[in-house]
């Protein structure tokens, strides 16, 4: 399946995804986003200093306020289109 990248902090989501068959890859350093089809973040720093800098051609989907099977939902519905 696909390989996707996911905040450290999110483990719960890690376990969904790999429930699904999904490759999971921890988010330490901008680089583990290499290579990802998609990565999943907390939200909690997101552009904390107004500045944005793809390091990925995927999707980035911000598990905000989402359970974990919403986010599982919303990559697997990103991987799709």
């Amino acid at each position: 399946m696909a390989r996707i990248g996911v905040e450290q902090s999110l483990t719960n989501v890690s376990d969904a995804l790999r429930s699904a068959g999904h490759e999971v890859v921890e988010l330490k350093q901008e680089h583990d986003a290499n290579g990802c089809d998609c990565c999943v973040i907390s939200g909690q720093d997101q552009n904390v200093m107004g500045i944005q800098n793809a390091v990925i051609q995927g999707s980035v989907i911000n598990a905000h306020g989402m359970s974990a099977d919403e986010v599982r939902q919303a990559v697997e519905s990103k991987l799709q289109s």
